[in-house]
């Protein structure tokens, strides 16, 4: 699964892609929010970015901007905004031009990771946080491979 992480701190910025990829995600960092409103134009018919995680408060173009511009242009990624503006009418505003989740900081790293998983299941059409593909189940939560009811049966 391929990340659009779109943070101009750079140390929040590091760990922020330090986190995802031990999750397992290719991350494309990008500064500010017009290279972040260009990659989503470009990625339009091409869907390659799975999600898009957004500060708001970015050089060239602020994050509400980015995320209503996106929608305008007809891009479906999904975007989980990652802003200090906690307030009510922040994150309700963020929410109403067309970001699909709001996280505040500071945030706890387990959570944002939690909530970009749920992104992608939801974006893919899925409730169940587990993969199936016969007896085989991978918990991508945990990294995890379930094999022991295939082991038992002597299928592999």
């Amino acid at each position: 699964m391929r990340v659009l992480l779109v943070e101009d701190d750079i140390s929040l910025g590091e760990g922020i892609r330090t986190a995802l990829r031990r999750a397992a995600y290719s991350v494309d960092w990008l500064h500010d929010g017009a290279s972040a409103l260009n990659a989503i134009r470009d990625d339009i018919e091409r869907s390659e970015i799975d999600l898009v995680v957004l500060d708001l408060g970015l050089p060239r173009m602020d994050g509400i901007e980015v995320v209503r511009a996106a929608r305008r242009l007809g891009a479906s990624v999904p975007i989980l905004v990652l802003s200090a503006r906690e307030r009510a009418a922040d994150r309700t505003l963020g929410l109403d031009v067309g970001a699909d989740d709001y996280l505040g900081k500071p945030f706890d790293t387990n959570e944002l990771i939690a909530r970009v998983r749920a992104l992608l299941r939801r974006s893919q059409g899925r409730a169940n946080p587990t993969l199936s593909c016969g007896a085989l189940e991978l918990d991508p939560a945990n990294l995890a491979l379930n094999l022991s009811d295939y082991v038992a049966r002597g299928d592999w």
